[in-house]
């Protein structure tokens, strides 16, 4: 397909299924947290606004929850289909990992999300409340051990090589290693953002639409508090996580910033913008900041930071992708600053929900996080190559032996069913949110006797 082998086909394939995964967990791990909060306030008040941004957003919830499991579990099966190297080498340490998550989150959240989506009206208001939190910790739990097992790729630890297989001998240094905690606050914090986005560009279509009512008005507001919060903590374990990234895998960072060769004596450039050349091994078009690159990357204007050159060609990952997908997901996150503290300065204005010019930024800043998660992803992921496990094994000897025309057609029904599938998802999300929250909105308290899935916590009508 398109010139490519199976190699790069299987590659793509598992970019391709990934990235819909990601945007499932991203949004269901805000959400959950967000429903017990919306709980935990109707609970102290008794207010029915909150009441119906309980349920509203449930709804929400409910299919982002069964759409991640099902892409999760495609996903999943991947690495024994088309990485049985990396399965035979490493399958003893991410075996046991996502064996936890099952066994810990999975398992949690499968227990308590019937009582929360079904059982409003059923278990007392305590009990439900307990069920709420109990699922936002089980997504919690899951991101914990998924970064847990993404992490010990990027930086090994705690392992011994026996008969050409990873042995684990420190289960604590292989959980806890040295990039663990800056990514895992990093890609929960990236979630929270994503959803408080999500739910003020929901809240920003109905303001501009005139639905100004008292359960938009505070979903709006919410949103917006949790971002002029949450947005600058972000960008501070970004900047952790860029000089744990420095010490452990420097030539993804000299990759990310596009950088060749040092000059002796002198402090690194940042390179704003330019296009990196793998092959002429130069930046072209480059607008560079003189000695900021240090500054930022190393906290001195007399460290240099790595250049691509001091690697070997075969070591080197792609530039041109990690520079740009990089400066994606900056630039999203300036943007995100910025809605941040333009909505307090509204706020201070008293002009906060009446601005249409900034209830359009907040709208089209809607996607923003998902966007900047799926360029994290790709900054991080493409930055780790040629290796699948940092230093110790390398992509290319990972894959599994299938033929050119194999990885073709299955890649085309990835696409043809993904599409799909998640687009009439993603639709359906759509129309719910384009409905906006009832002042009677409710579960269905009865069915017909049968099991409940969590699609189901929609209401008949609104099906698709």
């Amino acid at each position: 397909m398109f010139g490519l082998d199976a190699f790069h086909l299987a590659r793509i394939q598992f970019a391709f299924t990934v990235s819909f995964h990601i945007i499932f967990p991203a949004i269901t791990i805000g959400l959950a947290s967000y429903l017990a909060v919306l709980e935990g306030l109707w609970l102290k008040s008794k207010n029915p606004v909150w009441r119906s941004l309980y349920h509203f957003w449930s709804k929400i919830f409910a299919v982002n929850f069964g759409m991640g499991v099902v892409s999760g579990l495609v996903m999943a099966y991947q690495f024994g289909t088309n990485w049985s190297g990396f399965s035979q080498f490493a399958g003893s340490i991410t075996g046991p990992l996502l064996t936890y998550e099952v066994l810990t989150a999975f398992f949690l959240e499968a227990g308590f999300l019937g009582v929360m989506l079904f059982g409003w009206n059923k278990v007392g208001p305590g009990l439900h409340f307990f069920a709420t939190c109990m699922v936002a910790l089980g997504t919690l739990i899951s991101t914990f051990w998924i970064l847990a097992s993404n992490s010990w790729m990027h930086t090994p630890q705690g392992y011994e090589i026996v008969n050409g297989v990873v042995v684990p001998v420190d289960w604590f240094a292989v959980v806890f290693n040295p990039s663990f905690p800056y990514r895992l606050l990093h890609m929960s914090i990236a979630a929270f953002l994503s959803s408080a986005l999500f739910v003020a560009a929901s809240g920003a279509w109905h303001l501009l639409r005139g639905n100004n009512t008292p359960a938009i008005r505070h979903m709006f507001s919410m949103a917006l508090w949790m971002l002029l919060i949450v947005a600058p903590i972000q960008a501070m374990v970004g900047d952790m996580h860029g000089l744990n990234t420095l010490k452990y895998q420097p030539a993804k960072i000299a990759a990310i910033e596009g950088h060749w060769e040092n000059v002796p004596g002198e402090p690194t450039p940042l390179l704003l913008f330019g296009w990196p050349d793998m092959e002429q091994e130069r930046t072209k078009y480059g607008l560079e900041i003189p000695a900021l690159g240090s500054l930022i990357l190393t906290h001195s204007l007399d460290k240099q930071v790595p250049a691509l050159k001091e690697f070997a060609k075969e070591d080197r990952p792609n530039s041109t992708m990690v520079f740009w997908s990089f400066r994606i997901m900056a630039g999203l996150g300036m943007l995100m600053l910025m809605l941040g503290a333009v909505a307090l300065w509204l706020r201070y204005k008293q002009r906060l929900y009446h601005s249409r010019p900034f209830l359009w930024f907040a709208l089209l800043m809607g996607p923003s996080g998902l966007i900047a998660i799926l360029a994290g992803w790709v900054t991080t992921e493409v930055g780790r190559q040629p290796w699948i496990v940092y230093g110790l094994q390398r992509t290319k000897d990972a894959v599994s032996a299938h033929g050119d025309l194999h990885m073709s057609v299955s890649l085309l029904a990835f696409f043809v069913v993904y599409t799909s599938v998640f687009g009439v998802g993603y639709s359906y999300m759509v129309r719910l949110i384009k409905k906006g929250p009832q002042e009677d909105e409710s579960f269905p308290t009865e069915n017909d006797g049968r099991p409940a899935r969590p699609l189901s916590a929609v209401t008949s009508q609104e099906k698709p």
